[in-house]
């Protein structure tokens, strides 16, 4: 099957809010313990960077878009990374396809620093973020609290070799 990255659209909203509660249900892609809406997730995110991956029949089964990390002006360029993918399609490369998009279009909008926070169960997630460049920094223990129970994440952050070198 083929598979196309495009830009995201606000019609796309229903589409990426399902696969977000389908990453949400699977245990290991998030804290959140339910999905925003639309509007809370619009407003979550850079309105840049923001990618769909649609199938040949046009079904959206992924997504990526950044989130800023901090609101300082110092921060303006370092963002965390989100990527999700239908349970129907993970385990095809397709999170890799999605973060190499990812990681050119940032870099074409001045970002220089992007991070992820993984739990360490994702190891596929790892592998694809330590393939294009991300390195792991940190290990943070107990980080924050799900379903009862303390959980934690390896950090990882990739800096740009061409902006803000």
């Amino acid at each position: 099957m083929n598979y196309e990255i495009r830009e995201m659209q606000a019609t796309d909203g229903d589409q990426v809010i399902a696969i977000f509660e389908e990453g949400i249900a699977g245990g290991n892609a998030t804290f959140d313990p339910t999905a925003p809406n639309w509007e809370g997730w619009d407003q979550k995110y850079f309105n840049i960077c923001r990618f769909v991956l649609e199938n040949e029949s046009g079904d959206i089964v992924g997504w990526a878009a950044l989130q800023p990390v901090s609101t300082r002006d110092c921060f303006k360029g370092v963002a965390e990374v989100s990527i999700y993918l239908a349970n129907s399609v993970q385990g095809k490369g397709l999170g890799s396809m999605l973060l190499k998009k990812l990681i050119l279009d940032s870099e074409e909008h001045d970002f220089w620093t992007l991070q992820a926070g993984i739990f360490p169960e994702n190891e596929a997630s790892i592998y694809v973020h330590k393939k294009y460049g991300f390195r792991e920094v940190g290990y943070r223990e107990k980080i924050g609290e799900m379903n009862g129970v303390w959980r934690d994440i390896i950090f990882l952050e990739r800096r740009s070799k061409i902006v803000g070198v």
